[in-house]
Formats: structure tokens, C-alpha cells, sequence
């Protein structure tokens, strides 16, 4: 009889793998927001206008949502991942 093993999600290991999905994330966040702004130069003109903090949320914004989309990506996967053995 085969031994149960733990869902990866919990380990430290699965932890990891989540954290560095979110971190790939933020850093596709980041690279869409500086090619959004440099490809439509009204983005540009509405954030030099609206003052740090228009630039401040856009970029939470931006990295947060790409963040978010990337952690649940990845658990998704790790869970398809673990349902083939």
C-alpha cells in the first residue's frame, strides 16, 4: 500500500513554487504597464497630468491584478500537476 502523500500546496516547496508565479506576475504587470504607456502616449499624458499618485495606482493596480492572475495560474497548474500520478 502506498504511502498518502501530502497535497503540494501546503509544503514549503508548493509555497515557493506559488510565490514565484506571483512574482513572475508582477514582473509581466510591470512590462505590460511600461509597454501600454510607451505604446499610447495618452496613457502617458493622463499619468504626467494626474500626479504621483495617478502613476502610484496604476502600477498597484497593474501588478497587482497580473500577481493575482499568475498565483491562481499556478495553482491551477500544481493541482493538474498532482491529479496525474
Amino acid at each position: 500500500m502506498r504511502a498518502k502523500k501530502s497535497p503540494s500546496l501546503i509544503s514549503s516547496t508548493g509555497i515557493i513554487r506559488l510565490m514565484t508565479h506571483a512574482l513572475m506576475g508582477a514582473a509581466l504587470g510591470l512590462a505590460f504597464g511600461l509597454a501600454l504607456i510607451l505604446s499610447n502616449p495618452a496613457v502617458g499624458n493622463l499619468l504626467s497630468h494626474g500626479g504621483r499618485s495617478a502613476a502610484v495606482v496604476f502600477v498597484v493596480t497593474l501588478v497587482t491584478t497580473f500577481a493575482i492572475g499568475a498565483t491562481l495560474t499556478g495553482i491551477v497548474f500544481m493541482i493538474a500537476e498532482d491529479k496525474e500520478f
